[in-house]
Formats: C-alpha cells, structure tokens, sequence
C-alpha cells in the first residue's frame, strides 16, 4: 500500500510537511491508535510527530471525557491529525 506524499488543497498540491506547519496555531482533531481523539489548538510538533496541544478536550466515541489546558501527545500514538472546524 502507498502512502500519498502530497495533499490537494485548494487545487494546489502541497506535502504533509507544508500542511502541518500552516496548520500550528490552529485547532486539530489527533486521532490515537487506541480510537481516543484530542481536539485543541496545536501548539507545535517535530519530526517524530510529537504534539503538543492547548486549549485540549478528550473524546471516546464521540462524547466528552475530559478537558485538559496543555497536552503532550507522543508521535507512535498518533493514527492522524486533520484540521477541526470551527
């Protein structure tokens, strides 16, 4: 199976790298291996996908399960990261 290298947006192609550095500052939905989601303001990450969040809210199946100020998210947990609507 391959993994796309590139992202359309906007009909302007742009790689996963480009996407996540416009995206800092920005609320994020981080989906986890495990089927928990984090949503909260991405505050920054590195090459190993760590993350860090503001402003964090957990969630399992959908429903609220606790609220958080700052979270760290360690990369190997992370399934994906995609922008939330506001």
């Amino acid at each position: 199976m391959s993994v796309p290298t590139t992202l359309a947006t906007n009909s302007r192609r742009q790689t996963p790298s480009e996407f996540l550095k416009k995206i800092v500052g920005k609320p994020v939905v981080v989906k986890l291996n495990s089927g928990a989601d984090y949503r909260g303001i991405l505050s920054c990450l590195d090459g190993f996908m760590n993350i860090a969040l503001e402003q964090t809210e957990e969630y399992h199946g959908g429903q609220l399960k606790a609220k958080y100020g700052d979270a760290f998210i360690r990369g190997n947990n992370v399934l994906y990261i995609s922008t939330q609507k506001q």
